[in-house]
């Protein structure tokens, strides 16, 4: 059995989310020009603001897409637009005002894009949804970002066509409608990138299979089995393969019981190559294969949780700690870079 996903939904999803992290370089680009060209200092320090929350929301990004799990290419369409919306920034033709109004319409376009990928995932899997919730933060964020740059721009248009400062209540109004989004937002995630932990990632990574597995118990439909063991697949040999290079290596001097985590994870993967070679369509035979996976997994998932845990927390400072997941990230993101380099040929 095939384990690359061909499910469009789900590979659609990617190329948006690929899509977002491209227009993410933009949009970042675009507030350092604007910075530089505006002689406003009120004007600089707000687009300053948007400035470190797009940073700061570029690592979300990053974040979601190893989470999620699947690699993709932005679409031409959107590096086209990429394109044209650089050559706005760099033209001197263009007004301030102009190429704020153009930030503007990206700005949107990303909330939306944040907006449609949450929309798609409560349709497609709640694996899904587990993977992308930090998301809430980026979409929130742009949101917030749309409803002060139309302030700016009315201040902008203002001077532009009389020479005069717009109303100063302007600002005012412009708080007002932040709060009211800030209250509709309500729970959403607040912590910035830099501020998850190494027990953060590989917690997500549990609770996202623990998900997958769910979806596929609740299926006898051979298509839906597939997809769902496929990500399986995927997602607990990244994880598996970051934890062995990054995680393991730095609990070793900790942890007396390093070596079984390696022995439960070279099973699993056994396992997994095992029920790789199974026919979906006899649906006993593979449901009852992963029930055991499913078991193996959740005693291992129980071991880490419960004692390697309990040693990171003690062993390692906070900053340690991220900087152990920020390891973990890469080495996932360049995991899955290497799958999609060979699904590609």
């Amino acid at each position: 059995m095939s384990v690359t996903l061909e499910d469009t939904k789900r590979t659609a999803i990617a190329v948006k989310l690929a899509d977002m992290k491209a227009t993410q370089n933009l949009l970042i680009a675009n507030e350092k020009a604007l910075i530089e060209a505006c002689p406003d200092p009120e004007i600089s320090n707000r687009l300053a603001d948007f400035l470190r929350d797009d940073q700061k929301n570029m690592g979300i990004l990053d974040t979601v897409i190893v989470q999620y799990g699947i690699k993709a290419e932005p679409k031409p369409t959107v590096q086209k637009m990429i394109d044209e919306k650089k050559k706005v920034m760099e033209d001197s033709e263009f007004s301030l005002f102009e190429k704020v109004a153009e930030h503007e319409l990206l700005k949107h376009t990303q909330a939306m894009s944040g907006m449609l990928v949450h929309k798609a995932a409560q349709v497609v899997g709640a694996d899904i949804a587990v993977a992308i919730a930090p998301l809430n933060t980026v979409n929130f964020e742009n949101r917030a970002h749309q409803e002060q740059l139309k302030g700016i721009l009315e201040v902008l248009s203002t001077r532009e066509l009389t020479g005069r400062d717009a109303d100063q209540s302007l600002w005012a109004r412009v708080q007002d409608a932040v709060a009211a989004l800030s209250g509709i937002a309500g729970g959403v995630i607040s912590r910035t990138d830099d501020e998850v932990n190494i027990r953060d990632l590989i917690r997500a990574d549990h609770t996202k299979v623990d998900v997958l597995f769910s979806q596929l118990q609740s299926t006898t439909d051979p298509k839906k089995l597939e997809e769902y063991f496929g990500q399986i697949y995927q997602d607990l040999s990244a994880h598996s393969e970051a934890e062995e290079q990054i995680v393991y290596p730095a609990l070793r001097p900790y942890y007396n019981d390093i070596q079984k985590l390696y022995d439960e994870q070279a099973e699993s993967k056994h396992m997994l190559d095992q029920i790789k070679a199974l026919d979906p369509h006899d649906v006993s035979a593979f449901k009852s294969a992963v029930v055991q996976l499913k078991s193996a997994i959740t005693a291992h998932v129980e071991e880490e949780e419960d004692y390697l845990f309990s040693c990171i927390k003690h062993s390692f400072t906070d900053e340690q700690q991220k900087q152990l997941a920020t390891e973990f990230k890469t080495a996932k993101s360049q995991l899955q870079d290497q799958r999609l380099a060979v699904a590609a040929h």
